[in-house]
């Protein structure tokens, strides 16, 4: 048991907090961390399944509800010093009289110098009574530094006496970032088992048993792709700055060793249909690591406090499988209501700063993709330096972009010739975003099939250039808005300047 989680216990109790709550699944290390602190304590735990039980053996003492169970024991704490340990009591949490027992313990503990009774809340879900709301510590048992991960990997070699390359362990240390222990050595002897060694192919290993964690929690959404960076038509500047960072990410043991930052993220901002949901499909693949989207909306509850909670469950789960790229998908949406009235505003308002405080404090390897349409309403705070690595605006394409644009859907079909005009479809297609161009080339490929044809031609797809209405036509206000907004701050053209 790491010092630091028993000291901070150890302070929690010599400060008279009366209820300790500790969100954790493992409840056999939470039982060390309490036996370390109190050794010379009276420890009585209620199971929900056997009543009182004895805390060292785990043998059934005495079958009884919680209720007759906190009368049972509520004034052990006048006799000798006092640990209550409750184990997954979340369901009882709504019960007036459980509520009305445990405050009573709780404010003896404060104001009566002879009484000394500790209580602990162990369970998986986090519940905390409006009631209770000042008397509960919520406690998170500290996930282990690159430093006990490495040393839990040299354990683990050494006890499986197999020789692991120095440069490997430092490479699936950075990776078992965000895992608790308990979940490090499950991986490793998969590892093991799975090879009778552990080498860098372990990585991927590691990652896959991650993934597994987000689908179990229903937080956040594993988002599977295909795209890659060569489906983008343009953006250069964009790409060209996402390859540095891909060389940091493929490296990043050495990397953080010569002074590099580890990669924040980005904010891509800009015209909708034109490539923003792509480009943070083909970061996650440049950089070989898992995309997962955030819906803020799905983070939102019915009880008080319960959407923080769910934020700060997601952002953790996040940092579990780090490195990852978090992708929090017209972001502008998702926060709407920052700093309105109104009980909805209100909790939203709080989830922005729970997120902007954690992007600011973050140490870890989530590369965060955000991505928006119209940040007229956006607070000027969340787009301040620091927070992203850098910002960029996705304008619609240029006609270089275009003719990539078509050229990759084309021969993504298998319709691309040397006889199409692109010179004639540049002129044709201003104003057209990524999303336009290819509706031209779906059109045109299904009138070639309706009639008969095997190869298509220039005027098959001016024809269909004709017959699709662009997003300048269709948006052209909402367009001016964004663009307007835009000139008023400082941000990188995704696009390199035009060359025709």
């Amino acid at each position: 048991m790491k010092r630091s989680t028993v000291n901070i216990l150890a302070s929690y109790i010599d400060a008279l907090h009366p209820i300790i709550y500790i969100n954790h699944f493992d409840f056999k290390v939470i039982d060390d961390a309490i036996a370390h602190v109190g050794e010379n304590v009276k420890c009585v735990e209620f199971n929900n399944a056997l009543g009182l039980v004895d805390f060292k053996t785990k043998s059934p003492m005495q079958e009884c509800d919680l209720e007759q169970f906190l009368k049972l024991t509520m004034d052990d704490g006048f006799e000798q010093d006092t640990f209550l340990v409750l184990k997954d009591i979340h369901g009882e949490l709504n019960n007036p009289k459980i509520i009305a027992l445990l405050k009573r313990i709780a404010e003896n503990n404060l104001y009566n110098e002879s009484y000394n009774t500790t209580i602990f809340i162990l369970s998986e879900i986090t519940v905390i009574p409006r009631e209770l709301e000042n008397y509960i510590t919520v406690f998170d048992i500290p996930l282990p530094i690159t430093s006990e991960i490495l040393s839990i990997i040299n354990d683990f070699v050494s006890d499986m006496d197999i020789f692991v390359e120095q440069e490997t362990i430092n490479d699936i240390t950075l990776s078992f970032k965000g895992l608790n222990e308990f979940q490090i050595r499950q991986i490793l002897n998969l590892a093991y088992q799975d090879g009778g060694c552990i080498d860098q192919d372990d990585k991927l290993l590691i990652l896959k048993e991650k993934e597994q964690f987000i689908k179990k929690s229903g937080m956040l959404e594993i988002v599977n792709f295909t795209e890659n960076i060569d489906h983008i038509g343009g953006l250069e500047n964009l790409k060209e700055w996402l390859a540095r960072k891909a060389k940091v990410f493929a490296n990043l043991d050495k990397a953080i060793k010569f002074g590099v930052d580890v990669p924040k993220g980005i904010m891509i901002i800009g015209m909708p249909g034109c490539g923003k949901s792509l480009t943070a499909k083909a970061t996650a693949s440049l950089f070989e690591i898992p995309l997962v989207r955030l819906d803020v909306g799905r983070l939102l509850g019915k009880y008080v406090g319960e959407s923080e909670e769910n934020m700060r469950k997601a952002l953790k789960l996040s940092e579990a499988i780090s490195p990852c790229v978090l992708w929090i998908d017209e972001i502008e949406k998702a926060f709407a209501g920052v700093g309105g009235d109104g009980g909805g505003n209100d909790v939203t308002t709080r989830l922005f700063g729970q997120f902007l405080t954690w992007m600011q404090e973050k140490e870890n390897t989530v590369f965060i993709v955000a991505t928006a349409n119209d940040i007229s309403r956006m607070p000027p705070e969340f787009l301040r330096k620091g927070r992203f690595d850098e910002l960029f605006f996705v304008d619609l394409p240029n006609g270089e972009e275009r003719r990539k644009i078509l050229d990759i859907h084309l021969k993504k079909r298998k319709k691309w010739n040397k006889g199409i005009d692109s010179i004639a479809l540049i002129k044709e297609t201003v104003g057209f975003n990524g999303a336009d161009l290819e509706a031209v080339v779906k059109d045109t490929i299904e009138m070639a099939f309706i009639d008969g044809k095997e190869m298509i031609t220039t005027e098959d797809l001016l024809k269909s250039v004709k017959d699709t209405k662009s997003i300048s036509s269709t948006l052209k206000e909402k367009i001016k808005e964004i663009k307007s907004t835009i000139d008023k701050i400082d941000i990188k053209p995704a696009s390199k300047e035009d060359i025709h």
